[in-house]
């Protein structure tokens, strides 16, 4: 059931970014991690993916204009 969800073909690309990375993310957009979208720890792709609460996720979607557009979310237990 896990790869099925990973592979469905409308869903973007999710990873978690290591702390390094978050990092080099809120610093250039200049901005903290209470500010940024939130990602629920319940959604199927954040159990799989094996993200936990306070992990700053990438979401690739593809963009007709760019490609590629980067998205930026929190994971919260809410």
């Amino acid at each position: 059931m896990e790869e099925i969800i990973l592979k469905h073909r409308f869903l973007p690309k999710h990873e978690i970014l290591s702390e390094e990375e978050a990092e080099k993310i809120l610093k250039k957009y200049n901005v903290s991690k209470r500010q940024l979208p939130k990602i629920r720890l319940k959604d199927p792709v954040i159990k799989v993916i094996g993200a936990k609460e306070g992990d700053l996720i990438k979401i690739t979607r593809k963009s007709p204009t760019s490609k590629e557009s980067p998205y930026y979310r929190v994971v919260v237990d809410e």
